[in-house]
């Protein structure tokens, strides 16, 4: 006789659900493509029922989007995590804040990828409102820091986070259509301007934020 219990699935809170439907299509995102792999691929990975599926996303257009929504909140989470560690300076915070927004892996990158896509428009405008709504607050606690232990120099701490956020946004936004050569350009511009904007001493973010580009 089969011991109680042993044949039985394990029950998960809806919450743990969604996580793993989220992660299982990242994967697939990953593997195959957004537009090759169906809601079918993810039931058949995890090993659920359709209406579980449908239960808690009603298309995979639902799962993109929530997938969207989780990588925005981590990455602000992130931000504010590296804002809050007062064991390291400013300088070195800020230069983490902004490395920290970089998409990584090839599953962002494939989410990234559809974010450029006409039918993704409004989900895209949503993903970098959320961001720039969420970081600039924190970039601007930096400067204002930096102000006072006299390694920034400006007069505008709030605008100048928020002009970082957007240009940053919008410069780089779609960056695999340039040259290796345009991108440390435009790189090495948009860090020669930070400097400059921030009032900071000549090449002090250049070393930091280089690797990004």
């Amino acid at each position: 006789m089969a011991e109680f219990g042993k044949d039985m699935r394990t029950v998960k809170t809806a919450e743990e659900r969604k996580n793993e439907i989220l992660d299982v299509a990242e994967e697939l995102f990953a593997e195959k493509g957004y537009d090759n792999a169906s809601t079918n691929d993810i039931i058949a990975r995890i090993g659920i029922a359709r209406g579980t599926l449908y239960h808690h996303f009603g298309s995979k257009e639902e799962i993109l989007d929530a997938i969207v929504d989780r990588m925005t909140r981590e990455g602000i989470s992130q931000a504010r995590s590296i804002v809050n560690d007062k064991s390291l300076p400013s300088l070195k915070r800020l230069t983490g804040v902004l490395g920290s927004l970089q998409v990584k892996g090839s599953a962002g990158n494939e989410v990234m990828e559809q974010m450029h896509k006409p039918q993704n428009a409004l989900l895209h405008q949503k993903m970098q409102e959320r961001l720039i709504n969420g970081v600039v607050p924190l970039i601007a606690q930096l400067i204002k820091e930096g102000n006072e232990s006299g390694i920034f120099d400006t007069k505008y701490p709030n605008e100048a986070a928020e002009m970082i956020m957007l240009y940053g946004n919008i410069a780089f936004d779609d960056n695999e259509n340039l040259t290796p050569r345009q991108k440390k350009r435009k790189g090495n511009a948009f860090i020669y301007n930070i400097e400059k904007m921030l009032g900071a001493k000549a090449g002090s973010l250049e070393k930091a934020l280089m690797r990004f580009f």
